[in-house]
């Protein structure tokens, strides 16, 4: 697999673990990137015209606001999250796979995420991830108005071996 690209100012992956049942991923923000979905003017609804099935996924974050109030202001790598998760539900993983979003600052510093998604196939979920980061960072930069999903999943899917 091609590793994910890395703008300047983007979402870098620096660091994948892939375990049993699920991948964890070091993510860091780039300068310039925002660190919440509501510093990119139309960021989060892009994410979900291009995904509307985010609309169904349950979040743990605690919010009672629902996952589309919180995706408007929120950690951009927790937007990256539920994007990688529904990528990977487009391209033929099932609806009931779960992911987190953590940090913490005091120690990785300002702009390190931990990225974690459950899979039923490790490549696919390695794909989704960097689809998705790429995705973010063509919508922050404005290098696109949305995202092709049908290329995009035509592409995670290439990987499936399950």
């Amino acid at each position: 697999m091609t590793p994910p690209r890395e703008a300047a100012a983007g979402i870098r992956i620096e660091r994948v673990a892939v375990g049993p049942e699920r991948v964890e991923a070091q993510v860091r923000l780039g300068p310039g990137m925002p660190l919440r979905t509501s510093a990119a003017p139309g960021l989060a609804d892009a994410v979900l015209s291009a995904l509307p099935g985010i609309v169904r996924h349950r979040c743990w974050c605690g919010s009672a606001r629902g996952v589309v109030a919180e995706l408007a202001d929120t950690e951009v790598p927790h937007l990256l999250e539920h994007a990688a998760l529904e990528i990977m539900v487009v391209a033929g993983s099932p609806r009931s796979l779960e992911g987190r979003t953590s940090w913490d600052f005091a120690a990785d510093g300002v702009g390190v995420f931990r990225v974690e998604l459950e899979y039923d196939d490790d490549l696919v979920a390695l794909a989704a991830l960097a689809e998705a980061a790429t995705a973010i960072d063509d919508l922050v930069a404005g290098t696109v108005d949305g995202i092709d999903i049908d290329s995009v999943s035509e592409r995670v899917r290439a990987h499936r071996r399950r």
